[in-house]
């Protein structure tokens, strides 16, 4: 698989987020502010783990079909994947 731009920007985003709670932390920043920080990272983290597995499952399924193969295994794949990540 092939990881874009876009996906790696995403990534990239969330290790800005979690240096700057290092920071926060490292200033003795209040827990509310902390926790809201976290938060946002483990949403962005959880956004971008969407995009890998939608932008996977897309090919593998575009690839089966090509083959005039099922693609239901691929697609559970990736549900369990998302059930698993959360």
């Amino acid at each position: 698989m092939e990881y874009n731009d876009k996906m790696k920007n995403r990534v990239k985003r969330v290790e800005g987020q979690v240096r700057a709670i290092l920071r926060m932390m490292e200033e003795g920043k209040d827990c509310k502010d902390l926790v809201v920080q976290m938060s946002a990272a483990r949403n962005a983290m959880d956004r971008a783990i969407g995009l890998v597995v939608s932008s996977n499952l897309e090919h593998c399924v575009r690839e089966q079909i090509l083959k005039g193969e099922d693609t239901e295994a691929f697609i559970q794949e990736a549900v369990n994947l998302l059930v698993k990540s959360r």
